[in-house]
């Protein structure tokens, strides 16, 4: 036992059992996200359960549970289990969800009509097809031919809308930036003292201009609108009945009519609404493409902004700066640097980069626009910014542990020959660190990318009206609010009123991020590993 103790064996095991344990747990976490994050997109069939008293239940089974709170020492109790049920029908019921113990269930059927409808406002709604009204009167009844007047209306009612959307974001959405344009510059010439002239009369002839565009685009949009016609009217298995016009469904479906094909399929049309739609209902139901692309972006810029400050100011430690006592101290602040409470950070961004920085920038450039503030409130750049300067000692460290690996034969032989110290840096001493700086820059990434708190003072919103990036001038906004998939996850889970039909969007966006975590860090391991075949290859 002795000599095991000396030779460290059992050190090694210990660490061997940790690194297990370790893996087991990250094993088990991912295995749970991609478990309840997967599912739910794939579609759940509607079971009809008829209860011992006489009542009639329609939804989806979601969960299953010993029943709590029962006493322990009796047997027959313990095996007595109850049952989650998504009933959805939130304007009807008041919930989407119900539990239900399952000694109350008399029996469960799997009816092929009951259609699930996924509707803009109100959440899902569970039931069978009564009939289908037009503009003139009923259409088609009963559920056959109800189902197939609804399938007509929805694919006219979807064009229609694919039309309005298009006009209120590209025609309309056009038409209000210029003439907010137009407002500004006459605004900017009455604070010069300008109330007339040629000047003047030519802006405000454009601005009628303008606005007759404006009313000419709202009435074709009007015109849209009242295009929009059908009316499906619904029963409940309870016997209630609830009238849901067609431009306020999403999609409907029948899940029991459903093959294995017809199920992939609307997994894969599911997930495809996931990455490429808008949020709708609060965040809790829809796509997140605003927040994948603000998350993306910002993690970007701040990649832009952290790397090249990180790798400067390492070079400058390690290569210019006279080893002593003060540099001693830069280097304990700067590992300090990556202990400081991300938070701490955001009140730092959103006093000296917002209030100070930006503030001054309106009061110089942006005048016109006071009060109201332009990059003098939260914006993607001051978030970019604020977490570079919270990555940036990860950079550092990484780049200085590359920079003491380099031999210094290397830049010896090279100032031999003639180079200056600027080019040993930039031609010898540069390529052989790079592999350092990326792996830093892996890092700060991971880091970033999970980051909430000083994002929630200095720039993300819940639902962002538009992106940072469009086809105005000048087509990058780094004023812009954005949405980042970590508050996403933070206010759908925990800010939602529907926590119970908020649930699977927490995994679902979790797994996403997780994804793009991983996606970002593999392009940039390729890129390392590339570099250092280069090197090695090139004898460095």
């Amino acid at each position: 036992m002795r000599k095991i103790w000396k030779r460290g064996d059992f050190f090694i095991w210990f660490a061997g059992a940790t690194l297990a344990i370790s893996l087991i747990m990250v094993s088990a976490l991912m295995a749970v996200v991609f478990y309840n994050g997967l599912r739910f997109f794939w579609p759940k069939d509607i079971v009809q359960f008829a209860l011992k008293d006489g009542k009639t239940v329609l939804g989806q089974n979601w969960e299953r549970e010993k029943i709590p709170g029962l006493d322990p020492a009796s047997k027959s109790e313990e095996r007595r289990y109850r049952v989650k049920i998504k009933q959805a029908n939130r304007d009807i019921y008041g919930a989407d969800f119900v539990w239900m113990d399952e000694d109350r269930i008399a029996s469960e059927e799997r009816p092929g009509d009951a259609v699930v409808f996924e509707r803009y406002e109100w959440g899902d709604f569970y039931g069978f097809i009564k009939e289908v009204k037009g503009r003139e009167g009923r259409v088609a009844e009963g559920p056959d031919a109800g189902w197939i007047a609804l399938q007509e209306a929805l694919a006219e009612n979807s064009a229609v809308l694919e039309d309005i959307r298009r006009l209120e974001k590209d025609d309309v959405g056009a038409v209000n930036y210029y003439m907010e344009q137009n407002r500004l510059q006459l605004k900017k010439l009455r604070l010069k003292g300008v109330e007339s002239g040629p000047q003047v009369d030519a802006l405000r002839g454009e601005a009628e201009k303008l606005r007759a565009e404006y009313d000419g685009k709202a009435a074709s949009m009007q015109k849209l609108k009242d295009s929009l016609w059908g009316s499906v009217l619904v029963s409940t298995a309870g016997g209630e009945q609830k009238e849901i016009p067609v431009p306020q469904i999403a999609r409907a479906y029948k899940p029991n009519g459903f093959g294995w094909f017809g199920k992939t399929g609307f997994f894969l049309a599911k997930v495809r609404e996931f990455v490429f739609d808008d949020p709708r209902e609060s965040n809790t139901e829809g796509g997140v493409f605003p927040a994948i692309f603000g998350t993306v972006m910002m993690v970007l810029l701040m990649s832009l902004f952290a790397t090249p400050l990180g790798v400067l100011a390492a070079f400058y430690l390690r290569e210019y700066a006279k080893q002593g006592a003060f540099v001693s101290l830069v280097r304990i602040a700067v590992n300090n640097l990556a202990g400081v409470p991300s938070i701490v950070f955001g009140v730092f961004g959103l006093g000296f980069f917002i209030y100070f920085i930006g503030g001054g920038i309106d009061r110089v450039f942006y005048s016109e626009l006071l009060p109201t503030p332009t990059f003098g409130t939260g914006g993607i750049f001051w978030a970019s910014l604020t977490l570079a300067f919270l990555t940036v000692p990860v950079v550092i460290v990484a780049t200085e542990e590359g920079l003491a690996a380099v031999p210094r034969g290397m830049r010896e032989a090279s100032l031999a020959l003639g180079a200056t110290q600027f080019e040993t840096m930039w031609r010898v001493v540069m390529p052989a660190v790079m592999p350092s700086v990326l792996t830093g820059l892996i890092l700060a990434m991971a880091r970033a990318v999970g980051e909430v708190a000083p994002l929630m003072i200095t720039g993300v919103v819940k639902l962002a009206p538009s992106l940072p990036l469009d086809g105005f001038w000048p087509f990058v906004h780094l004023e812009r609010k954005f949405m980042h998939l970590g508050f996403h996850i933070y206010d759908v889970g925990f800010q939602s009123p529907n926590v119970d039909a908020a649930r699977p969007m927490v995994f679902t966006t979790t797994l996403l991020l997780i994804l793009i975590v991983l996606m970002l860090n593999f392009a940039a391991i390729l890129l390392r590993t590339r570099l250092r075949k280069k090197l090695s290859f090139s004898g460095l």
